[in-house]
């Protein structure tokens, strides 16, 4: 393994809607038709400024999920210096663009883009109401702005915007998409578990290698992990980290799509970061994350926020790092009950996972599923 990679690795939507559904308890408790807050403009990339994000492997525009190849960021804008532009691949093609954000229950939101085209539509679903969309026979050679409102459902907690055109009229564009409306509460950050269970809680980053020894020794040892795979390297062999999931407890969380400091990312770039990963789990694996791991453990409040927005329940870190050969334990001493360890996906991985294994035995304790514990 290379040392430059060592560093990367060390430093370390209809599906997505379905599940997003279940809601996270922290929301439950504090969003409601009591719960108010300021108006912010909750969507994901919504003038269409950031571009690709490093490491994607899927999509063209971040933030937004359109048919591949028919999406694409034009120069010609209503605001700023780009918009959105589809041009729907046949005639039945709608051109469709979505993206699922959390929300808070029993809320009203105002939907909005600028739209240029012929048969331009936007709206929401999974709202709680059905909600028509608005729509425009055409813009002429201008941009017409198109909105629509809608109240959360009492046990709504994500929505999924979209955004298309009409089979057989050619491509159109959009740019400045607002909605607006009290953004979820900000989610927690630990590093361990609070819990007298005799556990921890065995967690492995990145992806970038991946090795048998590693999966033999987790399903031998029947050991419930929770995986943080980027996108790029779990589009690589999905059906590997699959494996490595099997075992009951086990999950596939979401550490960003390019491991950056979050910190030195604006809060949209933060947003599109978490969700754009979230939402290539859930494609490929068929559940959404709902634990972000930041890279390099950086964080900070627009961390905390973005999580939320994206439907995350929880930002974790760690208290124990036993990658590449280490046995550090942040509290000192033996490894105590809800601690959480980390490990990489590396040619080390089992020798690292035993050694792990071995010192929480020697504390006794035994490793279990995170998600069971943290909900």
């Amino acid at each position: 393994m290379s040392r430059a990679l060592r560093r990367l690795a060390s430093g370390a939507s209809a599906t997505v809607l379905a599940l997003l559904a279940a809601g996270s308890p922290t929301m439950a408790a504090t969003a409601d038709a009591a719960t108010t807050g300021p108006a912010v403009n909750l969507a994901t990339n919504p003038g269409f400024e950031i571009p690709t994000l490093p490491l994607a492997d899927w999509g063209s525009i971040p933030g937004w999920h359109c048919a591949p190849g028919e999406a694409a960021l034009g120069s010609a804008a209503h605001g700023g210096a780009s918009a959105l532009t589809v041009t729907p691949a046949t005639d039945d093609s709608t051109g469709e663009c979505t993206q699922t954000l959390a929300v808070r229950p029993a809320t009203t939101y105002t939907y909005s883009a600028w739209v240029h085209g012929s048969y331009v539509f936007l709206g929401a679903t999974g709202t709680g109401h059905d909600v028509a969309p608005a729509w425009t026979p055409g813009t002429g050679d201008g941009w017409q702005r198109l909105t629509t409102t809608f109240t959360t459902g009492a046990d709504t907690r994500s929505v999924r915007l979209h955004l298309h055109g009409w089979y057989g009229q050619g491509p159109w564009a959009a740019d400045d998409v607002q909605v607006d409306g009290p953004a979820p509460e900000p989610v927690g950050a630990v590093g361990s578990v609070p819990t007298t269970d005799p556990v921890v809680f065995v967690t492995i980053d990145d992806g970038w290698q991946r090795t048998p020894e590693a999966a033999r020794l987790i399903a031998d040892r029947q050991v419930p992990v929770t995986a943080f795979p980027l996108p790029m390297p779990e589009g690589f062999e999905p059906d590997w980290f699959r494996q490595v999931t099997a075992v009951p407890g086990s999950s596939i969380q979401d550490h960003s799509v390019s491991h950056r400091d979050l910190t030195t990312l604006s809060p949209a770039e933060q947003q599109a970061e978490i969700c754009d990963a979230r939402d290539a789990a859930a494609d490929r694996f068929g559940t959404v994350p709902t634990v972000f791991r930041p890279p390099y453990f950086a964080w900070n409040a627009d961390t905390l926020q973005a999580a939320a927005n994206c439907g995350m329940h929880q930002v974790l870190t760690a208290s124990a790092d036993f990658s590449w050969g280490a046995a550090n334990v942040y509290h000192g001493g033996a490894l105590q009950p809800g601690d959480v360890i980390l490990l990489h996906f590396t040619d080390t991985l089992a020798a690292d996972l035993q050694r792990a294994l071995d010192a929480a035995a020697a504390a006794g304790l035994h490793p279990a599923g995170l998600v069971d514990h943290l909900h």
